[in-house]
């Protein structure tokens, strides 16, 4: 299956996957090649490691686009861009662009209740992400986006993110905290009766009024965005369902990354997202078969049989011979769990890639070009 000819049809890469599985450097290195299309490609990494920026050969990357210097790679005609997620950043940014008029941008902004909430809100980078991925398809400055989902315990924290704040704006659970409010406003603090006015009498007496007043009109006034919100919501889904969309899961030959492969495959069939393809990254490969091993052993043992003495040269050669039949047995292993992903992924339409593990730190471009080769090589169809 041809890679690069699924990447020029594809405008949208979501790399999918646990932690240190190799998902950073797969999404940089679907960039680059990209760029390498004559792509203008942006790559957005969650990963607080900034190992993207280490991997893109830059000393550390902030919340900004940030252009990448492909001097050295002259065969590249197009551009590639990278960026940090500012979650603080985004979530206030979202509250401006949703916001009905500039003066509930500023009283939300202002709320202490959304301050504190908002660091909260920050803090799931898998929800910012989607945020920030749907400006950034927006934007229209980039031809091809490539995001880095965070490593998550749950398989279904990204794919339940973009939802997380319209159920929480849902307008009966926001009516049923601002019910009270209204009431004591109207009737000069008479008696309130009902669950809700119980939990605002409770959380005044626990808090203080001062806070009190300031949740209820943080509920009042961001209340006004849920029709903002659910428009983008929509949107965000839109997005990640359209026919250029890929989701690419990536993995490594262990039994835990494995199992979440499968549950990431699994859960995008049912949800109907379109799944672009299954990597798995680190494979152990053994070029040499057993009797070309044993050939260059019995060499191995002639050459040093003529430098050391025997005794030392055959101990030299059984270490080697130890240390092969280790990789051998590890490469067994790994391409019997690596049967065990692509089964999972067996029906998908997309494609089946093994990428081989790679000696030292991927900490420059040409590093990342080496992955590229190998992941757009010649694939399967899973």
């Amino acid at each position: 299956m041809d890679l690069s000819a699924w990447l020029k049809d594809t405008r949208l890469v979501v790399c999918v996957g646990s932690g240190g599985v190799g998902k950073t450097t797969t999404a940089a290195a679907i960039g680059l090649w990209g760029a390498l299309q004559g792509r203008r490609a942006m790559v957005l990494t969650i990963d607080p490691a900034k190992r993207l920026a280490n991997s893109l050969g830059l000393e550390q990357m902030g919340g900004e686009p940030t252009q990448i210097d492909l001097a050295g790679l002259p065969e590249a005609t197009g551009e590639l861009w990278a960026m940090m997620l500012d979650s603080r950043g985004t979530f206030d940014a979202l509250i401006a662009q949703v916001a009905p008029s500039p003066e509930a941008r500023d009283r939300i902004l202002a709320n202490h209740v959304y301050r504190a909430m908002a660091d909260a809100f920050a803090g799931s980078q898998d929800y910012m992400a989607t945020e920030k991925l749907y400006d950034l398809a927006s934007d229209g400055r980039w031809d091809l986006l490539v995001l880095d989902t965070p490593p998550v315990q749950n398989a279904l924290d990204f794919l339940e993110s973009p939802g997380r704040v319209v159920k929480f704006l849902d307008e009966r659970v926001l009516s049923w905290f601002t019910a009270p409010y209204e009431k004591e406003r109207v009737w000069g603090g008479a008696f309130l009766a009902g669950t809700s006015a119980f939990l605002f009498r409770l959380l005044g007496y626990v808090f203080g009024k001062e806070f009190l007043d300031d949740f209820a009109e943080f509920l009042q006034v961001f209340s006004g965005l849920y029709d903002g919100f659910r428009q983008r919501h929509q949107a965000v889904m839109e997005l990640l369902d359209a026919r250029s969309t890929s989701f690419v899961t990536v993995c490594a030959p262990t039994v835990s990354s494995v199992e979440v492969a499968r549950f990431f495959q699994e859960e995008l069939a049912r949800r109907g997202h379109p799944r672009g393809g299954l990597v798995v990254n680190q494979i152990h490969r053994v070029e040499a078969a057993d009797d070309d091993a044993d050939g260059v052993l019995g060499e191995a043992a002639r050459t040093l049989g003529a430098d050391l003495q025997p005794a030392t040269a055959a101990r030299l050669v059984a270490r080697l011979g130890r240390a092969h039949a280790r990789l051998r047995a590890q490469s067994e292993a790994d391409h019997a769990l690596a049967a065990r992903a692509r089964a999972a992924a067996h029906g998908s339409g997309g494609f089946y890639q093994e990428v081989p593990r790679i000696e030292g730190e991927v900490h420059d471009l040409a590093s990342l070009e080496v992955v590229g080769q190998h992941l757009f090589g010649d694939a399967e169809e899973a």
